[in-house]
């Protein structure tokens, strides 16, 4: 792990000159054990320290589970048991050294991540590991008692014992009344307590590598997703606060209509809050799910901001979002409870942004996303032109969602890839940058990162895949693409030439 020093701040993006940010998830570290953990996680950290990189931004934490999607969890405050870093369970005596160098063996060769071959091991392994733990621990039964992974444990649990959707469960399970709830923690008493360990693990060794982070000067950026996954912890325990019928199944779901990317829209399955209910309670569910997020993260990115404004939401078993309706959010008022924790909240306000999500903008003054790939549509007015930009946004190449820049290039037919190219060296003259253009997809990724780098946002995030130019065959997800996505994993750290040039470029553009 990273080493820890007392006495490190927070500090918010807002109160900070210009700054360079990497975006790579730990999934996609290279290690070991089939996939990037917080072993990893600790020297990528130091390696972006060392070329003057201060944010550090990674996709939600949580425990994937159907589609490996980091954006559709079983518990929106779970931690990956994955990105447990195995070598420390065997420095503390829970997995012997040749079960260690057998796991190794497993994975050599293996260069993306595999989550079926993850889901048959890792948890085998992690039993393994917890059939030699102590639950007398101190610190252990502190955790358990604290319950914060109460539901979490219980939810996971019953999926273990009963499978199926909550929905599948005996009615008084199904409903979480309370009587069935303590029968199922007394009657499978040691399969909580696995739950809670897996979680107790991660958060320990999470809370010494952020520690570490800050004393290295990175500044971690999370994800916060609008919407939570249907068969979740979250919506068995609070079902109230969701849009569903008598039965518990949704009523809505979450999606966004047609437009430019797709004609029939996009129906994402989520199920939908019931504002009301939660404007009852003061959102109290909300506030303390971004505190939690506050207190994980120095920066949260709030993933389909306009939602709050303003949400889209289609008939449950619709097969299109064709049909949905727009219907009020709780707007500025989901905000109230979180005090100065505002400060360190970043709006994704891409998609479908109009007047009401601009004014929520305005007034919680998060600063918003500029996305280079979507800037040379030919309109000099482009908002996401980097001569366009405010200071108050943070500046991106591409996300995790896009064509990598190298890769966007040459999914070009010969004329569309001139006419982008000839925009792009425009705006480079426009911006003052004397950056020559050649053929290559690869000239057009570093000429991205100047860009970026140069522009007037306080924060530039740069994702690794074009640090590297790297191609589409590195893209992390496809949307719409329910299979093949979220396996992307480096070969190697960069290397020290590449982060020499980064680097220089971090100095040249004074961030």
């Amino acid at each position: 792990m990273l080493p820890l020093k007392n006495g490190i701040e927070k500090v918010s993006v807002m109160e900070v000159k210009k700054n360079t940010g990497v975006l790579c998830h730990i999934s996609s570290l290279p290690g070991k054990y089939g996939i990037g953990n917080l072993k990893d996680a600790a020297r990528f950290a130091l390696a972006l320290a060392r070329c003057g990189v201060t944010h550090w931004q990674i996709l939600p934490l949580v425990q994937t589970g159907y589609g490996d999607s980091p954006y559709q969890s079983v518990s929106c405050i779970s931690g990956n048991p994955y990105f447990i870093d195995l070598d420390e369970l065997g420095k503390a005596g829970l997995l012997k050294q040749k079960e260690l160098k057998d796991l190794r063996a497993r994975y050599k060769g293996v260069r993306k991540a595999d989550y079926g071959a993850l889901y048959e091991e890792r948890y085998a392994t992690l039993r393994l590991a917890f059939s030699r733990f102590h639950f007398d621990d101190e610190d252990f039964r502190a955790f358990v008692k604290e319950g914060k992974f109460e539901d979490y444990a219980l939810f996971m649990t019953a999926k273990t014992v009963y499978g199926g959707s909550f929905c599948d469960w005996d009615e008084p399970l199904k409903r979480h009344e309370p009587d069935a709830v303590e029968t199922l923690r007394t009657d499978y008493h040691e399969e909580y307590l696995f739950w809670q360990f897996v979680q107790y693990m991660f958060w320990t060794q999470w809370e010494n590598f952020h520690n570490g982070c800050r004393s290295a000067g990175i500044r971690l950026i999370g994800d916060i997703p609008l919407y939570v996954a249907y068969d979740s912890a979250d919506v068995w325990a609070r079902p109230e606060l969701f849009k569903l019928n008598e039965d518990l199944n949704p009523l809505k779901v979450a999606g966004v209509p047609p437009d430019y990317f797709s004609e029939t829209g996009q129906l994402w399955g989520n199920p939908v809050y019931d504002w009301k209910a939660h404007e009852k309670e003061k959102f109290g569910w909300w506030t303390a799910r971004l505190r939690s997020a506050l207190s994980t993260y120095d920066l949260v990115r709030i993933d389909h901001f306009r939602g709050i404004d303003r949400y889209y939401e289609i008939d449950f078993g619709e097969e299109t979002a064709i049909g949905g309706n727009w219907e009020e959010g709780p707007k500025e008022k989901l905000f109230a409870g979180i005090g100065g924790g505002r400060k360190n909240i970043i709006a994704e306000d891409l998609g479908i942004i109009d007047d009401g999500v601009r004014a929520l903008l305005q007034k919680t003054g998060f600063p918003g996303m500029k996305v280079l790939l979507f800037a040379f549509d030919g309109n000099p007015d482009n908002p996401f032109l980097p001569h366009n930009q405010p200071e108050n946004c943070v500046c991106y190449t591409g996300t995790h969602d896009n064509d990598t820049v190298a890769g966007y290039a040459q999914s070009l037919s010969a004329e569309e890839y001139i006419l982008f190219r000839s925009r792009v060296a425009a705006e480079l003259k426009t911006c003052g940058l004397d950056i020559p253009l050649k053929k290559s997809a690869r000239s057009l990724a570093q000429a991205f990162l100047a860009m970026a780098l140069w522009s007037k946002a306080r924060l530039s995030v740069l994702p690794v895949q074009d640090i590297l130019a790297l191609d589409n065959t590195s893209r992390m997800n496809y949307p719409g693409v329910a299979e093949g996505n979220w396996q992307y994993r480096l070969d190697r750290l960069p290397s020290a030439h590449v982060l020499h040039r980064l680097k220089k470029m971090i100095k040249i553009y004074r961030r």
